[in-house]
């Protein structure tokens, strides 16, 4: 298991856990050993469930178990998770979010099913490197996130979840066609003037895509292609965005044209390697960060939508936001609706045999992976 650093430490590197490991013997035999839990390897069991697909199972789940009942497993495993205990934890939010997700994982007893994952495939045009991406979100603390390129758009896949988002889901949706072009540092201090320059392109977005869906009734509905993301459903907003604190934060160039003097919005195709001459960047007052060391310059901004939710994937919709992209390794979003802001730091961490065979078994896995939680 890779876990990753403990939050807000997002450019840490990732930590590695063993959950189970297999003896070969002779006559083509195997003994599997759980490694999960503080009592030492123990008897544990595989199966080949399909293709890219199988299970484990611990076969002595009492050496999963301490002492000290339930509350003793639970501090050591925040220790771990985390790296704190649960006196340093003041946010009550938190606490119960953190109570959570220990009990959902601990359930399971490492009775686990694993399926292939693929790292995303480059092409000379994306932005940056695809792969994946550690990345801060609000009390849940860090996730992982994997950035592919589809075209017109790019999209952050959650591999890990949370009690709102579950993994499989696109955490953000980037429309690479409308760039934005951030105001000087001054105004952008300004949360307002930010949430103006936003709503204005969604708004444009929006239009878009409805002449769109006219004349594709006129001449018969296209089908999309498969390297384009499909307009998303427009969601009517309140002109000023205010925070959510029920909801879970998923938080947390080219010409421009007719660019407005305190920020505005290119249409034009993002260039295909981007300049590394970059602008000022500062989080405008009011916006969370967990993590107060982001960078302070950036490279290119677009317009983008973060997907929220209630506990339990309820009522999810996608709600608009900002993608800066900071360098080759790290990217940000601002969630306009929760005034959060998300970090991302690029996972160095190499795995053998996670190359796609072709795009499109890239493509399928990434249809697979959201249909389990949907």
């Amino acid at each position: 298991m890779y876990l990753p650093p403990h939050d807000p430490h997002v450019d840490d590197p990732m930590r590695f856990k063993p959950l189970f490991r297999i003896h070969l013997m002779e006559r083509k035999s195997a003994t599997v050993e759980c490694m999960y839990g503080h009592k030492g390897p123990h008897n544990g069991h595989i199966q080949i469930v399909k293709k890219d697909e199988f299970s484990t199972k611990c076969n002595q789940t009492d050496h999963h178990r301490m002492s000290g009942g339930r509350q003793e497993e639970f501090r050591t495993w925040l220790r771990e998770e985390w790296g704190r205990t649960l006196e340093d934890i003041f946010h009550e939010h938190m606490q119960e979010l953190i109570l959570m997700k220990f009990i959902y994982t601990s359930q399971y007893d490492n009775c686990l099913t694993y399926r292939r994952i693929y790292l995303p495939p480059r092409r000379p045009d994306d932005l940056i490197k695809p792969g994946l991406f550690k990345g801060t979100y609000g009390s849940h603390g860090l996730e992982i996130v994997m950035l592919s390129f589809h075209g017109k758009c790019a999209k952050g896949t959650k591999i890990t979840g949370d009690p709102n988002i579950p993994a499989g889901q696109q955490t953000v949706e980037i429309d690479l066609m409308h760039r934005i072009q951030l105001p000087d540092v001054e105004n952008l201090r300004n949360f307002n003037e930010l949430s103006r320059i936003i709503l204005e392109v969604r708004e444009q977005v929006r239009q878009e895509q409805q002449q769109q869906e006219g004349q594709e009734e006129g001449q018969g509905r296209a089908r999309p292609s498969t390297r384009e993301c499909p307009p998303g459903p427009a969601h009517q907003k309140p002109e000023q965005p205010v925070a959510a604190a029920a909801r879970g934060a998923e938080g947390g160039g080219g010409t421009e044209k007719s660019v407005e003097a305190v920020g505005g919005v290119s249409r034009a195709a993002p260039e295909p390697a981007p300049s590394e001459a970059g602008q000022p960047f500062v989080l405008p007052a009011g916006v969370i960060s967990r993590n107060e060391d982001y960078p302070r310059t950036c490279r290119m901004c677009f317009y983008g939508t973060g997907l929220i939710a209630g506990h339990g994937f309820t009522s999810p919709e996608r709600t608009p936001g900002i993608f800066i992209l900071f360098d080759e390794d790290r990217f940000g979003f601002i969630w306009l609706e929760l005034k959060s802001f998300s970090l991302y730091s690029r996972i160095k961490a190499t795995f053998q045999n996670a190359e796609p065979p072709s795009p499109e078994a890239f493509d399928e896995m990434l249809k697979n992976i959201q249909s389990l939680t949907t």
